[in-house]
């Protein structure tokens, strides 16, 4: 492995109810053990609800290598218990839209995805932090909760990757705008007031949503939060915005607002409720920061994802 990571005490716990879940659990233990990994424990789990009190059982027992099967939504619910511990983080994505992966530069097929956690480098990464709770994509309020409420199970497995445009789609017709207020205990940026608004986020990470870029020179290893706040303006520049999702210039048009920072404090009218990758958690006001090389976590050879500085 590089960075001269050599772990013994590895375990593979892997989101059985996410897509081909229960089938990549099998193919994943065979590949890993057939490119000379020992997995020590296996946890194939049918609850998802599970995986928060398995994974941090593990990390507390000291294991050194987790290999995590399953999609944004199971690396969130778990990221809490490895932020600044030793444990390293191997991941194979197994959701639908798979950004936290795709930031970092991991592939979606199966035998590459663990070629990398055999083989691959050692760096550590940036979290968001929403109050308490970590994020390694994106937290936002306004439309992204909407989509999350509209992206069903069902809608997911029928549609695939088409769920989220089909959501975003269904948000946005019940969407209401909301105000809000952003001030910045760092100094770095003065206090602003919004009106009309249609959403407003906090990117940790590179991409969100199925393959949207937060911005174009976003990136989970550079130490700040890329914030964005985008108005109910005309359909026509909601058109120009829509034209730019997929590249992350959608920052430059009219009616967006966004903000490089460390941490910022959201006020909402009236108050919302926060999406913390893909999972609605706790309502505004909320403070966001950013945590600094906080997490370990595995990624192919020689990529500029993400380097390792601790």
């Amino acid at each position: 492995m590089g960075n001269e990571f050599d772990p013994e005490r590895v375990a593979l716990v892997v989101n059985t109810r996410s897509r081909d879940g229960e089938r990549a659990f099998f193919r994943a233990l065979e590949v890993l053990e057939e490119m000379g990994l020992r997995v020590e424990k296996t946890h194939p789990l049918q609850d998802p609800a599970r995986l928060p009190e398995t994974v941090r059982e593990l990390v507390e027992e000291g294991c050194e290598l987790l290999i995590l099967g399953g999609g944004d939504g199971t690396v969130s619910s778990v990221v809490d218990f490895l932020a600044g511990r030793e444990t390293v983080l191997g991941l194979l994505p197994l959701g639908t839209a798979n950004d936290f992966a795709r930031t970092l530069e991991i592939p979606a097929d199966m035998e590459d995805a663990c070629r990398v956690i055999v083989h691959g480098e050692v760096v550590d990464v940036d979290l968001g932090v929403a109050g308490d709770d970590y994020f390694v994509n994106v937290a936002s309020v306004g439309m992204g909760v909407e989509v999350t409420r509209a992206l069903s199970p069902q809608l997911k497995k029928r549609t695939g990757a088409l769920a989220y445009p089909i959501a975003a789609i269904r948000a946005f017709l019940r969407h209401e705008p909301f105000s809000a207020r952003l001030t910045f205990p760092g100094g770095d940026h003065e206090p602003v007031e919004l009106e009309r608004l249609l959403q407003v986020a906090v990117g940790n990470g590179r991409f969100y949503g199925g393959g949207l870029v937060v911005a174009p020179d976003s990136e989970i290893d550079d130490e700040t939060l890329d914030v964005y706040a985008i108005e109910m303006t005309r359909h026509r520049n909601l058109i120009g915005i829509a034209r730019y999702l997929r590249s992350g210039d959608f920052i430059r048009e009219e009616g967006v607002s966004h903000f490089k920072t460390t941490e910022v404090h959201l006020e909402t009218y009236p108050v919302q409720r926060i999406n913390i990758d893909g999972e609605i958690g706790p309502s505004t006001p909320e403070i966001f920061r950013v945590e600094r090389n906080a997490l370990n976590v595995l990624v192919p050879p020689g990529t500029d994802a993400a380097r390792r500085d601790r």
